[in-house]
């Protein structure tokens, strides 16, 4: 909702500029117009108070007009005057009755001033004044009255639903957000918002149900179309969004902005199961190699305890060498550690092998999710490479391409990063030029974006990837794909 308060402080500026200058007395004929108006308000604070005065429907009126002069043009007077006026026009229609009991002519004309634009004016002009002293409860009061007065109205209730952010009273924000769509309200944005409240208080239903508005208004806006994404990863409904993506695809194949947020779906599925591929990599490697580390201590252990035997052996024929009793007392130290160091590894051994039937479905789990996880990448690039096909120009399909193929080599080479020299010396040469072909293919998309738009994101992407290469190329490392 940031833009959305930006634009509502840029508007509040402009609405109170007119109300401000008034009240500013910039001329003489300001000046006298602010003292005359300052009269006839003292009067009618004097009329009211008065029993015979306030017994009126005239007073009244007068006392509604004048109220709302000063919330028009001299709110500095009274800060609440649109309030006043409201009631004193209550005030007329309560007093002033005809002879059978319905509205008399001043009752009418109140009746009519309730629904008039000017006393709308008047209520919003207070509610700015409010909202610019930060008095953001009473801005929503006033605010939602001018909502009320003008029922067609969308800017009131867009302001009253960021003053009431601003106090986090997100239900009226809701409810007023939802009367600015319901009077025709097309600012996209304003959706997006609506739907990130609803979101917040877990109404996700509401939320897509809105954000599928806003897309249909602007098809185009892709913060939208990104949130609805967000939402559906979040809430573990990727299969629906699937679904409601393609169905939009096979509409319209030709909109390049549905086949990029396709292929986003897919990115984000990808990156889930990534996360538990990880996850359960790091499981399996820890109870795999248990065996292995029981076997290298136990080695160790041998090793002391042969030290031990010849240290023993030694100091028989040299009982004075004070030298060998020192490394004796050393080695049986690290002896005595090793034991206790072999007696845990067999214990986490053993609770290993009892987990065996545990770790295969892990492992199996692995299985699936890798399965998944490619399947969910060739899908994001099948469909980044459907974007292009229809606008080689979309500097987003360019884009992402370029990160698909950048982060296959990062990938890649995490792996070279792990390999011992052995196994490097077995096939680290050839992962390498693989590694180097991943990062040479993201090489023309990268360019391409930014060609099409000097995006920072783009140009830190493009730099490191030239360096990158420029490396291989010094290593004279051959490319492959």
């Amino acid at each position: 909702m940031k833009s959305v308060f930006v634009a509502l402080v840029a508007c509040c500026l402009s609405v109170g500029v007119h109300a401000q200058n008034q009240g500013g007395a910039a001329s003489t004929l300001d000046a006298a117009a602010m003292d005359a108006t300052q009269k006839d308000k003292d009067k009618s604070d004097k009329a009211i108070t008065d029993e015979k005065a306030s017994a009126k429907a005239s007073t009244w009126m007068d006392r509604a007009k004048t109220y709302q002069t000063i919330a028009a043009q001299y709110i500095k007077l009274d800060s609440a005057a649109a309030t006043t006026a409201y009631e004193a026009y209550n005030k007329v229609i309560e007093l002033d009755k005809d002879k059978k009991g319905g509205p008399g002519r001043l009752a009418k004309e109140a009746q009519e001033a309730l629904k008039s634009p000017a006393l709308y004016s008047a209520f919003m002009q207070q509610g700015v004044a409010k909202f610019q002293n930060k008095n953001f409860p009473d801005a929503v009061k006033a605010m939602s009255m001018a909502g009320e007065i003008n029922p067609k109205d969308t800017l009131a209730p867009l302001y009253t639903a960021i003053a009431a952010q601003q106090i986090k009273d997100n239900t009226t924000a809701k409810t007023q957000l939802e009367k600015y769509m319901a009077a025709g309200g097309k600012d996209a944005t304003i959706y997006g918002s609506l739907a990130m409240l609803y979101s917040a208080d877990n109404e996700i239903d509401k939320a897509l149900a809105t954000l599928d508005k806003g897309i249909a208004m602007d098809p185009g806006n892709k913060d939208l179309a990104n949130e609805k994404i967000n939402i559906m990863l979040r809430t573990n409904r990727m299969d629906e969004a699937v679904q409601g993506m393609k169905a939009m695809v096979e509409k319209d194949p030709n909109n390049v902005q549905n086949l990029v947020n396709l292929s986003i779906i897919y990115n984000n599925m990808a990156d889930k199961s990534n996360q538990e591929i990880r996850k359960l990599e790091s499981e399996t490697k820890k109870s795999g190699n248990s065996e292995k580390k029981l076997a290298d201590a136990k080695g160790v252990q041998d090793t002391y305890t042969s030290e031990v035997t010849r240290l023993s052996g030694l100091i028989k024929k040299q009982p004075k060498n004070a030298e060998l009793k020192r490394q004796l007392a050393d080695v049986q130290k690290r002896l005595t550690e090793q034991k206790a160091t072999v007696a845990q590894l067999e214990a986490d051994a053993k609770a290993a092998a009892a987990d065996a039937s545990a770790n295969a479905d892990k492992e199996k789990q692995l299985a699936e999710y890798r399965s998944k996880y490619a399947a969910d990448k060739k899908m994001e690039k099948e469909y980044l490479m459907k974007a292009i096909a229809v606008d080689p120009n979309n500097y987003d399909a360019n884009f992402n391409l370029g990160v698909f193929y950048y982060n296959e080599g990062a990938e890649l080479n995490k792996g070279l990063a792990a390999m011992d020299m052995k196994e490097y010396q077995a096939k680290g040469k050839e992962i390498e030029g693989k590694v180097c072909g991943k990062f040479k293919l993201a090489l023309p998309y990268f360019t391409k974006a930014k060609s099409i738009k000097d995006e920072p994101e783009v140009t830190d992407n493009l730099t490191n990837l030239e360096n990158i290469l420029k490396q291989y190329e010094e290593k004279k490392v051959v490319c492959t794909e």
